[in-house]
């Protein structure tokens, strides 16, 4: 993998890392449209991914740093801090992960097997435009996340395991319909997706450090760390002020446009 590579890989996982656009829908459509010879590598895939998991825990820093006080004081004296929300949102979390891991550990690979065909995952561009779109009709939702609502949005999360349903899509947008407002549902999304993304990283290690780093690859994974690292800084930055602004329906346009080309390109080339 060159240095050209590395950097458009780098910047395409953490763009659409965090932006509702669903990663694995373009990287689908990517291989199929380029080739097989576009396939990431194992090691790369875990330096990129561990990049947008750095951007992520850098932004959220403070809220992190709180919540694991939180945790601590909750261990110390859990009958004085049962009530304290950050407490109650460590919970929340943990109850969103459980649809995820049940689907991840018994349904993903029938799922992606099903959806990976290229007509579907442009399709399901399409859907995931819809979700987006019908967002501009919450106006100004002022709720908070509560347990229900955790393991509903961790059921949208859990649905986002089809390629072209965009995971902080359908997270964000579960959010706004439950009537979270616009701040704790962007704060809850990216929160609840630290664990994931960090178990599914350390899932990949395993195969990634027996088959171990050839050393004219050193280049190509720190260039591929970095971009991923910064594009998905940024990605997140921006996409709380687009939500804070009700713009999040915008990129519904974005992914009627792609779904849109996939189906016609793939059936023009009988795919």
């Amino acid at each position: 993998m060159d240095i050209l590579q590395s950097f458009l890989l780098g910047l395409i996982q953490g763009l659409t890392e965090f932006l509702p656009i669903s990663s694995s829908g373009h990287l689908a459509l990517g291989r199929y449209m380029l080739g097989s010879e576009t396939e990431i590598g194992i090691t790369f895939e875990v330096v990129v991914h561990f990049g947008t998991l750095c951007s992520i825990v850098i932004y959220y820093k403070k809220e992190i740093i709180d919540l694991i006080k939180a945790g601590i004081r909750f261990i110390k004296s859990p009958t004085d801090s049962k009530d304290d929300y950050q407490v109650k949102t460590i919970g929340f979390i943990l109850i969103s992960m459980i649809p995820a891991l049940i689907v991840g550990f018994t349904l993903k690979d029938s799922i992606e097997d099903i959806f990976m065909n290229p007509l579907l995952v442009s399709g399901m561009f399409i859907v995931t435009g819809v979700i987006l779109y019908l967002t501009r009709f919450s106006n100004n939702p002022t709720g908070k996340v509560t347990m229900w609502k955790a393991f509903l949005i961790g059921v949208s999360q859990a649905f986002a395991m089809i390629p072209g349903i965009s995971r902080s899509g359908s997270t964000i947008s579960t959010s706004l319909y439950l009537g979270i407002s616009r701040e704790d549902a962007a704060n809850f999304s990216f929160l609840m997706v630290i664990p994931v993304i960090a178990g599914a990283m350390i899932l990949q290690m395993g195969e990634a450090i027996e088959i171990g780093i050839d050393s004219s690859e050193i280049i190509s994974l720190v260039i591929g760390f970095f971009t991923a690292f910064i594009s998905g800084y940024f990605a997140l930055k921006y996409l709380i002020i687009i939500l804070k602004k009700q713009g999040f329906h915008y990129f519904s346009y974005y992914l009627w446009l792609v779904g849109g080309f996939g189906l016609y390109w793939f059936l023009a080339n009988g795919v």
